[in-house]
Formats: structure tokens, C-alpha cells, sequence
């Protein structure tokens, strides 16, 4: 025993002993550390997981509502193709171009007796008289004629219009 106390008096031993426990000291903390990274990998790897997991459900149901959005915009497409179709056959139908006709002249004349006050009166003037002679063709010889030769129906209306032409030229060249 007394060699043992004297080789703890040799400085070599203090230093081999306090090198030792040192060593002991840092393998003993590197367990501890070790020990804390494995939970903590096991934690990272957990969540990790966990995002991944979630990363594919948002891809699937942004992947599911564009396809929605691609067949709803598909849909759309043909619907405003066979709405183009049925417009263009619509306005095609017999009556269609006279009734658009129609809805120009009236929106001229409002915009003419907005714009010439006197253009009212005459406008009236002018459309009495035109509905007088339609009448005159309706009913009696001129409605015969008109059925069974549409052009001296028409004929008339543009004889009695020169004559009224001839008859104004006519005054006018007195009056000068």
C-alpha cells in the first residue's frame, strides 16, 4: 500500500489521473449530448413527416380545385360558343335585321327632335302621309295590283312622289 502512496505523490499520476478524469468528464458529456440529438432528430424527423404529409394534402386539393377551375372554365368556353351560335342564328331569323332596322330609325328621330325642333312637325307631316298612302294600297284596286305585281305598287308611290317633284319645280320656276 505504501507504493500506492507513493506513486500518488509522483506529478505523472496527478496528471495522467487529472487527464483521466477530464476525459471521463467529456465522454460522459458527449453521451449526454448525444443522447439530446438523437431525441432531437427523432423530433425534427417527426415533424419533418408531419409537413411533408401536409405539403401533399394542400398540393392535392390545390391540384383537385384546379382541375375544378379547368372544367368550369371548359364549360364556360362552350357555353359562350353555343350562346355566339344561337346569337348569330337568332339574328339571322327573318324579321330580325327589319326590327333592328327599325330600332335605329326610332332612336334617329328621337335624336333629330332633340337636336331640330322643327324636324317634329315635318317628321309628322311626313308620316301621315306615308301611313294615307299605305292605306290607299291596302284596300281595293291598288291592293290587287300590288299583290299580283309588287313593282307597280311601288311604281305608284314613286310616280306620285316625281309629279309632286315636277309640280314644285314647276312653282319654283314661276316664282323666280
Amino acid at each position: 500500500m505504501e507504493t500506492f502512496w507513493n506513486l500518488l505523490k509522483e506529478p505523472f499520476v496527478w496528471g495522467l489521473a487529472l487527464g483521466l478524469a477530464g476525459m471521463i468528464f467529456v465522454w460522459k458529456s458527449s453521451l449526454t449530448q448525444k443522447g439530446f440529438l438523437k431525441r432531437e432528430m427523432k423530433r425534427l424527423e417527426k415533424e419533418a413527416s408531419e409537413l411533408q404529409s401536409h405539403l401533399n394534402t394542400q398540393l392535392k386539393i390545390n391540384a383537385r380545385g384546379n382541375e375544378k377551375t379547368d372544367r368550369d372554365l371548359e364549360q364556360l368556353r362552350e357555353q359562350n360558343e353555343n350562346l355566339r351560335v344561337t346569337l348569330a342564328t337568332y339574328q339571322q331569323k327573318p324579321g330580325r335585321g327589319e326590327l333592328r332596322q327599325l330600332q335605329v330609325y326610332e332612336r334617329a328621330i328621337r335624336l333629330m327632335n332633340e337636336k331640330a325642333p322643327g324636324f317634329g312637325t315635318a317628321w309628322e307631316r311626313a308620316l301621315a302621309e306615308g301611313e294615307e298612302r299605305v292605306e290607299e294600297t291596302d284596300v281595293g284596286f291598288k291592293k290587287l295590283a300590288r299583290k299580283i305585281v309588287p313593282a307597280l305598287g311601288m311604281g305608284s308611290h314613286s310616280k306620285s312622289a316625281s309629279e309632286d317633284e315636277g309640280e314644285g319645280g314647276e312653282s319654283s320656276g314661276k316664282a323666280s
